[in-house]
């Protein structure tokens, strides 16, 4: 029971990254139309987003001490982190949350990204077949990698979490178990929170703004939206800018669990496509759904137990699900009437 309730937590964990990614993916197609490959890169640069915060609070000043001296006689080089010569003690606060902290840059920078990239390349390309949307933004996806790769280094990047998430939670003192017998990683559970939070928040904004009704509507039928006198490609736009900071935030708070790297974006993006025809093309419901869905029964496909039966099942688990939901049902389980059927 302890070993299915541990699993089961990290499906949601898994999920919540999946889902994340997939809800911006939707929230592209769902808005323009456009399969956008490029999607998974912005994960990625979402986690250097973090790289970068702690880099830059970590720059060093360097002062000499004459009331010390070196081995040979010189007056000892003393350095210390940018942030703790502005902020003192606050300072070394400052660099243990640089994780979390790092989304106050994430959110403005991915943002300008987006809108940058939809209004700079993607947008010639709404009236295009879906194969060159994907070989674009495919390219893309490359370009912005290689760049990265340039910038950071070909090696993965660790980011530490801060001091006082990197303990374990007894989880199951919480659901009535005896204490000791479930414990999980406490930043583990806080990136399932904060999933499930900005997830919250995208559904809320949708939902109950004037701007996201208008949204939802210019997605229901965007010739009579633009009849109406309103600019729905310019909101648009702004949603694709949005789509990119979910998927950059989703990035900035993986980098404990998963070092950046260049190529993560490559990694996430075919599993967060599969995830989005699950749950159906164009809905954001099913996005989450399947995220979940994906993510649990990939955690649990990996225990040993399940393994010594079936050897590799965790590596094809989410493809072969795939394949049985899409027989199935071809438009995935929320997919609307049509699409992907004929």
């Amino acid at each position: 029971m302890d070993a299915i309730l541990a699993q089961l937590l990290n499906g949601l964990d898994k999920g919540g990254a999946y889902a994340l990614i997939a809800l911006g993916l939707t929230l592209v197609f769902g808005t323009l139309g456009v399969v956008n490959f490029a999607h998974g890169a912005l994960f990625m640069l979402g986690a250097f987003c973090a790289v970068t915060f702690r880099y830059l609070i970590t720059l060093e000043t360097v002062t000499v001490d004459p009331t010390q001296t070196t081995a040979w006689g010189t007056a000892l080089e003393v350095r210390t982190p940018l942030a703790q010569t502005w902020f003192g003690d606050w300072g070394a606060v400052l660099i243990d949350w640089s994780v979390p902290l790092s989304i106050l840059l994430a959110i403005p920078v991915m943002l300008v990204i987006g809108i940058v990239m939809e209004r700079g390349l993607i947008k010639h390309f709404y009236k295009r077949p879906h194969a060159e949307q994907i070989l674009v933004t495919f390219g893309l996806a490359i370009v912005l990698q290689e760049i990265v790769k340039a910038i950071f280094g070909p090696n993965p990047i660790s980011q530490a979490m801060p001091t006082a998430l990197r303990g374990a939670a007894d989880v199951g003192a919480l659901i009535g178990l005896a204490p000791g017998a479930l414990t999980y990683p406490l930043w583990r559970l806080v990136y399932f929170l904060f999933s499930a939070g900005v997830i919250a928040a995208v559904f809320g904004f949708l939902r109950f703004t004037t701007f996201g009704m208008v949204v939802r509507a210019g997605m229901a039928d965007r010739e009579t939206v633009g009849l109406l006198g309103i600019n729905i490609d310019r909101r648009f736009t702004i949603m694709f800018g949005l789509a990119a900071v979910v998927a950059g935030l989703a990035g900035v708070m993986y980098t404990p669990l998963l070092p950046p790297n260049y190529h993560q974006g490559m990694d996430f993006l075919v599993l967060s496509f599969v995830v989005v025809v699950v749950g159906g093309m164009g809905s954001l419901p099913g996005a989450v759904a399947a995220g979940f869905l994906l993510g649990i029964l990939q955690s649990f496909a990996s225990m040993n137990q399940i393994k010594s039966i079936l050897p590799g099942i965790d590596q094809i688990i989410i493809y072969l699900t795939a394949v049985v939901i899409l027989l199935v049902r071809p438009r995935g389980l929320f997919g609307r009437r049509g699409m992907m059927e004929n």
